[in-house]
């Protein structure tokens, strides 16, 4: 072990090599925790409401992150471990199930192979550190989250919240930025959503997002602090403005259909975790 770990740290190329490598296979993890904790929120949502209203509950069929194997949803063919190999499975299948021939969505390919690049990138950024394990387990949170919402609307607790003691957690030794201001962003990254919001609902009567991207946003403050915080909301808010309009003109997006905020915060935290020092500098200059 201590040779594999003096490898790592002396040849930054393997190390880079590993962490991508490592990626695509917590890619192919993450497309379950996409595909399945929302299935198991709302699993979870209906037998509270059973219990709530005194109906009987009948025993579920096991279901979690684990349980039941992956299969084809049209034929019901268990994935086997050859045809479940991160890029390389879809590319060999030519994207279709082996069972059925049903086509299999890019979505999961493009999960795998985007996990597989950005924690090569943190290793190339952050070299053999303990930054570089952390900003690992922050992105991999900010994968999941963002296509989650993408599907449902939704940024489940389940993710948002540790992912918020997280940062705080790491900041204890002054990771990514001192204790105080990991605090300070958290508080005030819950606030500024959450004040948005009200304002927008009292002035429209409607809902501008969810509870969900407060979290979000108090959970990247946890992690870099309230400095960074303006630049998360500036790039978001500009991403989200630039793709919904993309989306108006090009796709016909009804312009009375929501968009998901959660993945534009993940973009922001994204930039906060590879240019936040430099980000900051542009309205705090003695950063």
């Amino acid at each position: 072990m201590s040779a594999l770990l003096e490898l790592l740290h002396d040849q930054p190329a393997f190390f880079t090599a590993t962490f991508t490598v490592f990626g695509l296979l917590v890619g192919s993890f993450l497309n379950v925790v996409i595909h399945r904790l929302p299935k198991m929120m709302e699993a979870e949502w209906a037998r509270q409401h059973a219990e709530s209203a005194g109906e009987e509950v009948a025993p579920a069929a096991k279901y979690n992150l684990i349980v039941p194997r992956s299969a084809c949803p049209y034929c019901g063919h268990q994935i086997n471990a050859l045809e479940n190999i991160p890029v390389l499975s879809y590319i060999a299948l030519g994207g279709k199930c082996s069972g059925c021939k049903a086509p299999i969505s890019p979505r999961y390919p493009l999960v795998e192979a985007l996990t597989g690049v950005l924690s090569g990138l943190i290793a190339w950024h952050f070299g053999f550190s303990g930054a570089a394990f952390a900003a690992l387990l922050f992105t991999f949170a900010l994968i999941a989250l963002t296509f989650i919402d993408f599907d449902t609307f939704l940024l489940p607790d389940d993710i948002t919240l540790p992912l918020l003691w997280g940062g705080l957690l790491f900041n204890l030794g002054g990771g990514f930025t001192d204790l105080h201001s990991a605090v300070v962003g958290a508080v005030a990254g819950y606030l500024a959503l959450w004040s948005i919001y009200w304002l927008f609902k009292l002035a429209t009567g409607k809902e501008g997002m969810g509870y969900g991207d407060f979290k979000l946003l108090a959970a990247i403050g946890a992690w870099f602090g309230w400095q960074l915080l303006p630049a998360v909301i500036l790039l978001s808010s500009l991403a989200g403005s630039v793709i919904g309009i993309a989306l108006i003109v090009v796709a016909r997006h009804g312009r009375n259909v929501p968009i998901p905020f959660g993945p534009y915060l993940a973009l922001g935290g994204i930039a906060a975790l590879f240019w936040g020092p430099l980000l900051a500098r542009f309205y705090l200059p003695g950063y």
